[in-house]
C-alpha cells in the first residue's frame, strides 16, 4: 500500500507561482510513474504532467512552458512548480502513482489551488 499526501495549495493571484509537493509513504520512484491531475468544479479530471520511472516527462498542453515536475528521491517527493498561473488553473490537484506495466494506481486526496485576484 502506498500513501500519497499533497501539500502546497492555496490562493494566488494571476501571474503568480505555487509549488505543490506530493509525499509518498515509501520509496517508489524506481517502479512507479508519478502523475499530477487536476479537477475543476463541474469538469472532468484533467492530466497535468507525468514522469515515468525512467524519467520521461510528459506535460499536458495547457501547462506546457509554465509547470515543471521534479522528483526528490531522498525525500520521496514529487514537486510541481507552477508559474504564470491563470484563473483557469483553479482546481483540486491530485497526485497519483502508477505501478509501471500495470493498472495499479494510488491517489492522494488532493490540494486546492485557487487563482484569483
Amino acid at each position: 500500500q502506498v500513501q500519497l499526501v499533497e501539500s502546497g495549495g492555496g490562493l494566488v493571484q494571476p501571474g503568480g507561482s505555487l509549488r505543490l509537493s506530493c509525499a509518498a509513504s515509501t520509496s517508489i520512484f524506481s517502479m512507479y510513474a508519478m502523475k499530477w491531475y487536476r479537477q475543476a468544479p463541474g469538469k472532468e479530471r484533467e492530466f497535468v504532467v507525468g514522469i515515468t520511472s525512467g524519467g520521461t516527462i510528459t506535460y499536458g498542453d495547457s501547462v506546457k512552458g509554465r509547470f515543471t515536475i521534479s522528483r526528490a528521491y531522498a525525500k520521496n517527493t514529487v514537486d510541481l512548480q507552477m508559474n504564470n498561473l491563470k484563473p483557469e488553473d483553479t482546481a483540486v490537484y491530485y497526485c497519483s502513482a502508477t505501478l509501471q506495466g500495470t493498472t495499479l494506481v494510488y491517489w492522494g486526496r488532493g490540494t486546492q489551488v485557487t487563482v484569483s485576484s
